[in-house]
């Protein structure tokens, strides 16, 4: 990246690209360019026109979510296919933090911080969890996989208060609820190598969901809302279906979500 750099356009860029390799690279050398001061920021104006879905390689398959196949996790293939699962969803969410750092426009200088931070970790997330796949005797894109969640990107495309709400506020913050338990089964099915990238994955989600706290709140105050009534509002036009329990509340306490916040949880 020796050539002058604009934040957004080098997230858009990053998000059409297609090469994983490329992608995770990209994303975390773009981070490092910032650090040192050599990235620029233009915030207003909707700089490029929108992609229709981001860049991914030609493998994974992708299906549908209810076509996915369910593997058990006490064969060797059935634990790969979870840490498959896993990087895809990892590989999802870099995307997600690129769209939501270049697609809208006009926020605090912080705001594209936050999520370029976010990028930055998702990558190293994926690069994780693809090295361990490898000593499993996979790689990505060896299993199918599904594309659920760019659909509700694209659902909240037009707004980023409900892109706040709807993706970091609900959809990661549900990664906080099973992320343990999912470990739990790895471990016990006998993949212990897989417990310390799974501690420093939800140790970064956690601070994930806070930035979508901090965004979403603070955009309720600047358009005078309440947030948990707004919350509640755009849950329920948005949203396909009801969250389920068990919930982390440890984990959701520190990702900032508010007492009241967790006994409406608790209610739904």
């Amino acid at each position: 990246m020796s050539a002058p750099i604009e934040l957004r356009l080098a997230a858009r860029e990053l998000l059409a690209e297609c090469d994983v390799p490329a992608k995770t690279a990209g994303v975390r050398e773009l981070a490092q360019c910032w650090s040192a001061g050599d990235v620029g920021l233009s915030t207003d104006a909707v700089l490029l026109a929108p992609l229709a879905i981001p860049g991914h390689p030609t493998k994974p398959e992708l299906i549908a979510p209810r076509d996915v196949p369910r593997r058990a996790m006490n064969t060797p293939e059935g634990r790969a296919a979870m840490v498959h699962a896993m990087a895809h969803i990892e590989f999802n969410a870099i995307n997600l933090a690129l769209d939501a750092l270049w697609r809208f426009a006009d926020m605090p200088r912080e705001y594209y911080a936050d999520w370029l931070q976010v990028a930055d970790e998702e990558a190293l997330h994926f690069i994780l969890l693809a090295d361990h796949l490898q000593t499993l005797g996979y790689a990505y894109g060896d299993f199918s996989a599904h594309n659920g969640l760019w659909l509700m990107a694209e659902k909240t495309a037009h707004d980023v208060l409900v892109r706040m709400a709807l993706l970091p506020r609900t959809i990661e913050a549900r990664g906080l609820d099973v992320t343990p338990g999912m470990k739990a089964r790895l471990v016990q099915a006998g993949d212990a190598a897989i417990a310390p990238i799974m501690d420093v994955i939800m140790r970064d989600e956690v601070g994930h969901v806070a930035i979508g706290n901090r965004w979403f709140n603070w955009l309720c105050e600047q358009r005078g809302l309440e947030p948990l009534a707004a919350y509640a509002e755009l849950f329920a036009t948005y949203h396909p279906a009801p969250l389920r329990g068990p919930f982390n509340l440890e984990a959701r306490r520190a990702a900032g979500f508010s007492e009241a916040e967790l006994l409406d949880l608790a209610a739904r």
